[in-house]
């Protein structure tokens, strides 16, 4: 299994949205939705537009069995509600081409954000790089509130939350780079 990186950058993460949104509103809502919610994409990736109608969401996660509800982000609700005008509350969020009312597989998902993210030069990406991304975000944007983030991702220890949102990593690489022999 390859690593994958957080989008590091508030520019980057824009630039990787505008550059979806360019290509398909899908692809970018998919994007979008990803680095807002912090939710795994075989959670989020079966919503149905009727998910989108509430003040907050719910979600059985695949994963853990856990149940989890939020409040809609204001600014991806806003986007959100844009998105699904005119479409069925039955309709799939992120609706496949192929067959009828089919969710997007998490492979497609995975090409979606692996090439729109390439053409804006960031690499080692996949799907759970908008996880990490919200997290990452959220961490610095919360003050370092580590636990909180801990809860969100239902982590163990503080130490696998700052490893999986690239923390870890980030220190390790800043240490490094000043160590000098001579």
């Amino acid at each position: 299994m390859n690593i994958v990186e957080p989008i590091r950058e508030k520019e980057k993460v824009e630039e990787v949205y505008k550059t979806l949104k360019a290509q398909n509103e899908r692809d970018a809502m998919l994007f979008l939705t990803g680095v807002y919610t912090g939710l795994r994409i075989s959670d989020y990736r079966m919503f149905r537009v009727r998910d989108c109608l509430r003040p907050y969401y719910s979600v059985r996660e695949k994963k853990t069995g856990k149940q989890k509800i939020y409040e809609w982000n204001p600014y991806l609700k806003r986007e959100l509600d844009k998105y699904i005008q005119e479409k069925e509350p039955d309709e799939f969020l992120f609706k496949s081409r192929k067959g009828l009312n089919q969710p997007i597989t998490r492979e497609r998902a995975y090409v979606i954000i692996k090439q729109g993210c390439n053409k804006c030069g960031i690499y080692n990406v996949g799907t759970h790089t908008l996880r990490k991304t919200f997290g990452l975000f959220l961490y610095e944007q919360s003050e370092n509130n580590i636990g909180m983030l801990m809860d969100i991702f239902n982590h163990s220890s503080e130490r696998i939350t700052l490893r999986y949102i690239g923390i870890t990593q980030e220190k390790n690489n800043k240490v490094m780079k000043k160590m000098r022999y001579f």
